[in-house]
């Protein structure tokens, strides 16, 4: 019976690999490779689309809504063969995070409209929750949203200003945290709602990261008028809805096979950086010292992603897993960066941004595998911050699982 389930996985990993190989551009597999942070969202849903016509644009969704039904053995396969081949990774707001919260506290009327161009690739999200003054303590947020006095009811105003928002620039739709409330306690004022970022009143405004990428923005809103059949679950519990929509950004997003690559991507670096008494740094005790820390964590991750997956698969919705994951992973990803800059040595000082755009390769300055070092070590200074910082993240566990 094993030995006939092992041949299945097999035949399935086959099956991806011949996919993917028939179906994966260049254009796609150098947005892929020269991938820091978020995916290039062109590439990124160019790729989905491919795998929509297959069925395959959402590895994680059940048959159900669209989705493959595959268990968590085929996901993880699908995701490593991907990485391997340096696809795109799947567009996160919209696949992973926009996409599940409707399925658990959507309506039947939302599922059946925005569940099939989520998957299709014709509506792409981005997440409307950080403020200048509420990020870390999202309950403090004051983007505010009431039903106009003279409408007949079926109409919010909203206006505020969010932060931090990825991708808003690309996006179509938003979901967002308005305050319909300030009685009681803050998380309970908090409503859900769903904006099309074309309505008038919403303006756009980049911030250019260290490595100057622009993936973050603010968004205004400006009076704002969103129906109140765009709203996910009840006014003023919009709380219950974002906290579950928080564990699957927390915990549902697979990265292991990215990380496993790119610490492959450190140790191909070493091999070829020189020390100072000529050997090479693969060789140096204290860099091997490093790296080996590094791999035992990702092990870490990888058996407790799969046990996310295995969550998932049957219907669970992540919990604590998710804290635990988000901060082994968030750390495990700054760490084989900083380790990408050491064995990068000299040339990760290089600033060449017009190298990093897919399509517009220009002379790279030092070998290909440390253009990308730097910017994705600035990239990802942020990662223990968004989705909920490691401290907030220590902070529940201890709250919850040691009842401190």
């Amino acid at each position: 019976m094993q030995d006939a389930t092992s041949q299945q996985y097999g035949a399935f990993r086959e099956e991806v690999r011949r996919f993917i190989e028939q179906n994966l551009t260049d254009e796609m597999r150098e947005a892929g490779r020269l991938q820091t942070g978020f995916p290039n969202v062109e590439q990124s849903i160019a790729w989905q689309k491919v795998r929509h016509q297959r069925g395959w644009a959402a590895p994680s969704w059940p048959k159900e809504y669209g989705g493959p039904g595959w268990d968590e053995i085929q996901q993880t396969i699908f995701r490593e063969e991907a990485c391997k081949a340096n696809a795109p990774t799947e567009h996160l707001q919209s696949l992973m995070m926009c996409g599940p919260c409707l399925m658990g506290h959507g309506s039947q009327e939302q599922k059946d409209y925005y569940l099939p161009k989520i998957l299709s690739g014709e509506h792409i999200w981005c997440q409307g929750y950080s403020e200048p003054g509420a990020g870390s303590d999202l309950a403090s947020l004051t983007t505010s949203a009431v039903v106009e006095a003279d409408s007949d009811g079926d109409d919010y105003i909203v206006n505020g200003q969010k932060i931090w928002t990825s991708n808003a620039h690309e996006a179509t739709h938003m979901f967002c945290l308005v305050r319909t409330s300030t009685q009681g306690r803050p998380q309970q004022g908090i409503t859900f709602l769903l904006i099309d970022m074309q309505t008038p009143g919403i303006t756009v405004e980049p911030i250019i990261s260290l490595s100057g990428v622009h993936e973050q923005n603010t968004v205004f809103l400006d009076n704002v008028r969103v129906s109140q059949v765009n709203r996910v679950g009840e006014e003023n519990d919009g709380w219950t809805v974002a906290k579950y929509l928080l564990e699957f950004e927390r915990g549902t997003l697979v990265i292991s096979p990215m990380l496993r690559k790119n610490l492959g991507l450190v140790r191909l670096s070493a091999a070829n950086e020189t020390t100072a008494d000529g050997q090479a740094l693969l060789d140096d005790r204290v860099f091997r010292r490093k790296l080996a820390e590094l791999e035992i964590d990702m092990d870490i991750l990888e058996f407790n992603e799969n046990r996310l997956i295995s969550a998932a698969a049957e219907g669970h919705s992540p919990g604590l897993l998710a804290s635990l994951v988000k901060i082994v992973s968030g750390e495990l990803v700054q760490g084989i960066d900083k380790l990408g800059t050491e064995a990068a040595g000299l040339h990760s000082l290089v600033y060449q941004p017009e190298a990093m755009v897919p399509g517009d390769r220009a002379d790279v300055v030092g070998p290909d595998h440390a253009l990308i070092a730097m910017p994705r070590y600035l990239d990802n200074r942020g990662v223990t911050i968004a989705g909920g910082s490691s401290e907030v993240q220590r902070n529940i566990l201890a709250k919850s699982v040691l009842g401190l």
